[in-house]
């Protein structure tokens, strides 16, 4: 039976904790009260502190076992987030906390599916809400109040948050319908090509394109771990530079990592791997004071990467999508990365994309389900899309 999991300190909130639980139960709506706090709880709870804590890779005491309140709610959200990772009768999730218990909890609603309601009731809602949302569909809902025992206004907002779970709990999304969806990724550097390879595949699929802005990719890769993609072209995996050289819009380090496991169809290209992306150019670290520079905006500069750049970053991708065994197309355009990397434009370098493309060709490991395909074309011709399409349909109907 799907439950309604509601989350919070039960040391230091349980009076809240209590009273949600009860006004989620009210609406009819099976309920789990689960502790995440570190020390006694004040309410009774169906899943107890120790049980949550026991799911941390050291074991229980590495999260109860320390005095210093950092360490314990570091320790609680990894093993928050192993314990929601092995249930499978969550409904929804609805947490309360100020800033230990939002922190653990919206740790462990990361690792729910997107499209799973989950409602975080916390004093810190109004603020800058970014690390603990991130790429989720987390509902940030203030408290207003400090959560120091109940009063007339924390009741209503508290009422209000447990018929919304509860509504959304009830009453799920329909599955979509119709076209299958895809992830394609782009940056203003790569829009004619995949601008084309959308509108090619569009009546068959439902493209959802991604600015590859360091979210973007770690939203694409969420929604195929979710379950939501049957497939990715990612022609623009420029992230991944800001990643390896201190840019302002850097990958993760499990870029790819959802390829690799959902075992998904794969196009993906060398897009605008010729720039490390800084902000205005009093922002550029003095170390790159000598390299080329593009402004692209007042606001955004990008600096070309040299050879032994371009070489780490091939050798990183293709390191990891060797990890891949599900069908993988990598498509090397040899005439040009990004629209400035051209005959002519401002980062045209064929010693550093020589340098790339070798790395890639290295270590990507091909074998009968990947392979790395070499065109003459620069990633922006129209015929440089059509081929990129025509990989992906060939590996999706396999």
């Amino acid at each position: 039976m799907k439950r309604v999991y509601v989350v919070g300190t039960a040391d230091t909130k349980g009076e809240e904790l209590a009273f949600l639980a009860d006004a989620v139960a009210v609406t009819g709506a099976a309920v789990a009260r689960v502790d995440v706090g570190t020390r006694n709880a004040t309410v009774p709870v169906d899943v107890s502190a120790e049980e949550v804590a026991g799911h941390h890779p050291d074991g229980s005491s590495a999260v109860l076992g320390s005095d210093d309140r950092g360490t314990a709610v570091a320790a609680m959200a990894i093993a928050f987030t192993r314990f929601v990772q092995s249930r499978t009768d969550i409904s929804g999730m609805i947490g309360i906390g100020g800033g230990g218990g939002t922190s653990i909890i919206t740790s462990g609603m990361r690792a729910l599916p997107l499209g799973l309601p989950k409602i975080m009731v916390s004093t810190l809602a109004s603020g800058d809400t970014a690390p603990y949302v991130d790429v989720s569909d987390i509902i940030m809902m203030p408290s207003v109040t400090d959560m120091a025992g109940l009063n007339r206004l924390s009741r209503v907002v508290l009422h209000n948050a447990a018929q919304a779970i509860s509504a959304m709990a009830a009453n799920p999304a329909p599955p979509p319908d119709g076209k299958p969806s895809i992830g394609l990724t782009m940056f203003g550097v790569t829009t004619p090509c995949v601008t084309s390879i959308a509108d090619e595949l569009r009546s068959t699929y439902d493209c959802m394109v991604f600015h590859a802005t360091g979210t973007g990719g770690r939203t694409m890769e969420k929604l195929a771990d979710s379950g939501l993609l049957s497939g990715v072209i990612d022609i623009t995996t420029t992230e991944v530079c800001d990643l390896l050289f201190g840019g302002v819009l850097p990958a993760i380090e499990d870029r790819f990592g959802a390829i690799a496991r959902t075992k998904l169809p794969y196009v993906g290209s060398v897009g605008a791997l010729d720039m490390v992306n800084f902000w205005a150019p009093s922002t550029i670290p003095e170390r790159f004071s000598e390299r080329l520079f593009y402004e692209h905006n007042p606001n955004v500069t990008l600096m070309r990467t040299i050879p032994d750049e371009s070489r780490k970053i091939g050798e990183w991708i293709g390191a990891r999508l060797s990890l891949c065994e599900g069908p993988v197309r990598f498509l090397i355009p040899e005439k040009g990365i990004s629209a400035l990397d051209i005959e002519g434009g401002a980062f045209f370098d064929p010693e550093a994309d020589a340098a790339l493309f070798e790395a890639i060709e290295r270590t990507i490991m091909p074998d009968s389900t990947r392979r790395v395909i070499r065109l003459p074309l620069h990633i922006n011709d129209p015929e440089f899309a059509k081929a990129a399409v025509a990989a992906f349909l060939d590996i999706a109907r396999q």
